[in-house]
Order: structure tokens, then sequence, then C-alpha cells
């Protein structure tokens, strides 16, 4: 009986973790196994009969009869006047069967067997669950708010596995409230020891992506491709899109009537703005509906380099470079170009590089990363732009004003 005791919780296991039968006898064998392995040496003579359902076990030790004091191998080999107290009628050389009782294997190793088993499940619904959303991973998946920590939220979903969203991985607007549901795409699982560490993501272009497949039918139907995403998160991001159908306008379905389709998904990514523009392989149309919502005068193409020279109305050029610097950063990102920015007619704008006797080479830098390069393109904007979107000190930006307006007083 003290077999059946010990393992009555065997259809529970299967039950509560969702284990098939073959899986689970499989595991069982397994930590038997290993059990008779430290406590006879080896396993190779014993068989083990499960029946998970029930809970029943047998153990049986297989042995060879030999004469009495001839035994070698007490695994393997049984005296004869001790095979004959399990049957009386065993000769030499016959093969003897004895059924083995957990409780022969004494209470320390009975315990030590429990936990291992309880050890192998947990380690089989962790290579179960890696296995699942690994499989997940690039998808849309929603998960509750569980714990809210400095540098991570802390979800659960329905079955109860533990999802985070790292601090990085969240729209800078993002704020969370115990409860609530949160939308993601499921960004990378790894393995942390035996327990596998899930990883969701706000920010990532796929969640853009995915967002249109769920949100606009012909996107979902593949009437409408979505060919590339770039995104600051929470700021902007273009989105390009082609159809292989004619008569379907892939912008205009996107957006929807007064940008009906695409509000649910602007106000999930915290009212980000999203350009949609028409895909194309003419580099020059594309990269001029890049620019958008600036109008394009001009531009020359340098393969080589991979840059462009866009040239623009002086009222354009703000709407080219956007606000941060974000609408030229991102169109460069969608296009694979580097582009610098142009007036035109304004053959006398000089590179703020031609400065560098006077303007401190970091200084400079912190102009380009909002796509400002040239004197004018500076001057043209207004002071308390340029402080809050450098990292510059407005002592200093009001310094390069004055260097550069003196080039320009005549």
């Amino acid at each position: 009986m003290e077999n059946i005791a010990l393992i009555e919780s065997f259809s529970e296991f299967k039950d509560d973790k969702l284990i098939d039968r073959v899986t689970l006898m499989a595991i069982l064998e397994d930590v038997f196994r290993n059990a008779l392995k430290k406590k006879f040496g080896s396993d190779d003579n014993f068989d083990i009969i499960i029946n998970p359902d029930k809970g029943d076990l047998e153990i049986w030790r297989n042995r060879i009869v030999v004469a009495d004091g001839e035994v070698e191998e007490p695994n393997q080999e049984i005296e004869l006047a001790e095979a004959r107290k399990i049957e009386p009628d065993f000769e030499v050389g016959e093969d003897v069967s004895e059924e083995v009782k957990l409780i022969d294997l004494g209470r320390r190793a009975i315990l030590a067997l429990r936990q291992n088993l309880i050890s192998k499940i947990h380690e089989h619904d962790n290579t179960t669950i890696y296995k699942q959303f690994k499989d997940l991973v690039g998808d849309i998946y929603t998960a509750e708010v569980h714990h809210i920590r400095h540098r991570a939220v802390i979800l659960l979903d329905d079955e109860g596995n533990e999802i985070v969203l790292p601090k990085e991985n969240q729209i800078p607007s993002d704020f969370f409230r115990k409860g609530e549901n949160v939308r993601g795409i499921i960004d990378k699982v790894e393995l942390k020891g035996n327990k596998p560490m899930i990883v969701m993501s706000r920010t990532a272009p796929e969640f853009l992506e995915k967002l249109f497949e769920q949100e606009i039918p012909e996107v979902f139907d593949g009437l409408i491709t979505v060919k590339k995403v770039v995104r600051i998160p929470g700021e902007k991001a273009k989105v390009a899109v082609d159809s292989y159908d004619d008569r379907i306008d892939p912008v205009g379905a996107c957006v929807g009537m007064k940008g009906s389709r695409i509000h649910g998904i602007v106000r999930e990514l915290g009212n980000e703005n999203i350009d949609v523009i028409n895909y194309t392989t003419n580099l020059q149309l594309y990269i001029t509906r890049a620019l958008s919502p600036a109008r394009v005068s001009s531009l020359k193409i340098n393969e080589e380099t991979k840059r462009v020279e866009v040239f623009l109305k002086p009222e354009e050029v703000s709407k080219a470079i956007g606000k941060g610097g974000f609408n030229i950063r991102l169109a460069g990102q969608l296009t694979g170009y580097e582009i610098d920015v142009y007036r035109e007619g304004a053959e006398e704008d000089v590179e703020l590089t031609e400065f560098s006797d006077e303007i401190e080479a970091w200084v400079i830098e912190e102009f380009k990363k909002i796509g400002l390069d040239t004197a004018k393109s500076v001057l043209d904007q207004e002071l308390d732009f340029l402080v809050k979107q450098t990292d510059l000190e407005e002592e200093t930006v009001g310094e390069v004003i004055r260097i550069l307006k003196e080039e320009f007083e005549d």
C-alpha cells in the first residue's frame, strides 16, 4: 500500500499541469530510475510499471540465481538459498523477479524522490511555456498589470504566466494601473536558469505593424502590405504601405474617413503622430513622399554614399525637419538614405562646419542631431525651440546665433 500512498497525487499532477499521459509516464520512470541507480548502482535490471491514472506503481528487480557463496554482483545475482525463499523450486541459472517496495529505498530516498518528481514536473512546465511563447515572438499579446516596479511592469496572462514590460520598452507617455489590460508584442523569451523570462515591448516597430494588421481589414486580408515601419515611440512614426490591387488606395484605406481607422492605433500608442505613405520603387518619389508633409522642389541622389541632397523652398524647410528633427530622421530611416536639406535660392547658405574655428565641434553636432546643419537652418528657428530640442544651454545657443548673424548681416 505504501507505493499507492506515495504516488496518489500522480493523477492530480496530470490534471493540474495538463501533462499528457505519455510525458507523465516518462517523467515518473526517469525519477524512479534515478532513485534506483543511487540505491543499487544500476537500474538496467529493473522493470518499472506505472499507471498514472490510478496511481499504481510496481518495481521489479531481475537477478540470476547463482550457487550459495558465489555472488559477485549483488544487484545482478542472488544466492540459491535466497531465491528459494521467494519460490522453493528455483535452480541455479534461472531468472528471479522480485518486487521492490518503495519503503526499501529508505525514508530519505523517498523524500528526495518526491522532491525530484515535483522539480521535473515544474521543469516540464517551464519548457512548455518557453516553447509556447517562443512561437509567439513578434505577435500581439494582452496581459493584466499585476505589479508596478520602478524599472518594469509585471503582467500576468489568463494562464498565470508572468510577462515583463521593461521601462525601455514602454512608450514615454504610458501610465499603468494595477488590474488594467496592456497590449504589446512578445519581444523575446529567455531561459533564466530553468525559468522562462517573457519580455513584452510597446516600442518596437513590429508592434505598430501588428496593430495595422489588427485594425485594418485590408492589411489583415493581405490586400495591403506594410512594407516598412519606423518610429520614435510616443512621438512620430512613418509607415510605407503598398497594394497589388490598383483599385485600392493603400493610404486612404489605412487612414480611413477623417482618420477614423488609424485613430484607434494613434490612441493605443499615446497619440503618436503616424504618417502613412505610398511605397514605390521609384527612389526619388519615395524620398519625396517620406519627407511629407514638406513639399520637395528637387533632389540629388548619391547612390555610392547613400546620401541625398533635398532642395526646398524656405517655408518648407521646418516641415521637412519637423519637431525635434523627428521628420527628417524618420524619413532617412524609412528610405535608408542620409538626407541633407538645402533652401532653394540660398546659395549664400553655409555649412555649420565652416564655423568650426568659432563654434566647438560638439555644439555643431548637437544642431546636426535635430537636422540643422547649415547657418540659415539654425537662424530660421526660434531661440526657445533650439534650447528645448538640443542639450545646449540658452547662453550657448545665443552665442551661436550671434556668430551666424554676423556672417549674414550684410
